[in-house]
Order: structure tokens, then sequence, then C-alpha cells
């Protein structure tokens, strides 16, 4: 007698601390969507941005030829340092410049406005807020 009143005492003492089925089952699954939420949330995300634009003026071998070319990359490079700061007002949570190609080309042709044809692609990695 005292041997099955050991096992019905180990059987309650089982059922008492052991939890429930429907909460072994609930639990995990609602722990899975907010760590694959937060994991998406942390996967960075590439932003590539490109911009063409025309700086009139000499295209020669001239100082002021030289000081236009200057401030080309100088507004191509300016664009790209403030698009982490643009990213991270809107959506970024953090923000990491990758990559900048700059390619500058003369234009002077009969008709046209002479002048430095400037374009940029830059590229970052962000993580979403």
């Amino acid at each position: 007698m005292a041997h099955a009143t050991s096992i019905a005492a180990l059987a309650l003492l089982a059922a008492v601390t052991a939890p429930p089925a429907a909460a072994q089952d609930i639990n995990p699954l609602v722990r899975e969507r907010i760590n694959v939420n937060e994991q998406r949330r942390e996967t960075p995300v590439r932003v590539q941005v490109g911009v063409n634009m025309l700086m009139p003026g000499p295209t020669g071998d001239s100082a002021d030829a030289a000081k236009l070319r200057d401030r080309a990359r100088r507004a191509i490079y300016e664009m790209a340092a403030n698009e982490c700061r643009l990213l991270e007002e809107l959506l970024a949570k953090t923000c990491r410049l990758e990559s900048i190609n700059l390619n500058l080309n003369r234009q002077q042709m009969a008709g046209q406005v002479e002048g430095i044809m400037a374009s940029g692609n830059f590229s970052m990695h962000i993580t979403l807020k």
C-alpha cells in the first residue's frame, strides 16, 4: 500500500509541476514570431542612389576648369555624406556608407552649354527602425 501511495504522490507532483500542454504549444510560436521580426529589422538593407548633374563652366585645362571639376566632385561627395543623415531621419536605425562611384565628363558641343557632366552612384547598408 505504501508503494501505491508513493506512485500516486509522484504522479500528483509531476502533474502540478509540468506546464499545461496548451502553454507549451502557444509560447514557442509567439517567441518565434518575435525573433523573426527582430531578425528582419537587424538584417542590413542595401540602398543605392544615382545622381546626374550638369555644372556649367569651362572644361579645358585652366585653373577655373580645375575648380569646376573640384566643385562637381565635392557636390557628389556631399550628397553621399548627407544620404545617411536623411535615411536615419526617415527609416534607418543605422547607416553605413559602403561605396561611391564618381564620373566626370566634359560637355563641349556646339549649340549646348559647356560644362562638366557629373554622375555619382553610392550605396549604403542600413538597418531598419
